[in-house]
């Protein structure tokens, strides 16, 4: 039985891995960048709201 393979890359398998793996580093990097963005603007907003500062967004139009 001969060998069959699934994903023959040739000559180009090096560069193919390689942009792959880039790739995917970063999106990871990104990704972890947006979480740690995300909650250093949730305590930011949790700060400012501590202090008296509301969000209009979270108030009714009457209590301005």
């Amino acid at each position: 039985m001969a060998r069959r393979d699934v994903m023959a890359l040739g000559s180009y398998a090096y560069f193919v891995v390689t942009s792959y793996a880039l790739v995917g580093a970063v999106v990871l990097i990104l990704s972890g960048w947006i979480a740690l963005d995300y909650r250093s603007q949730k305590a930011r907003l949790r700060e400012l709201e501590a202090s008296g500062i509301a969000r209009r967004s979270g108030r009714r139009a009457a209590e301005f």
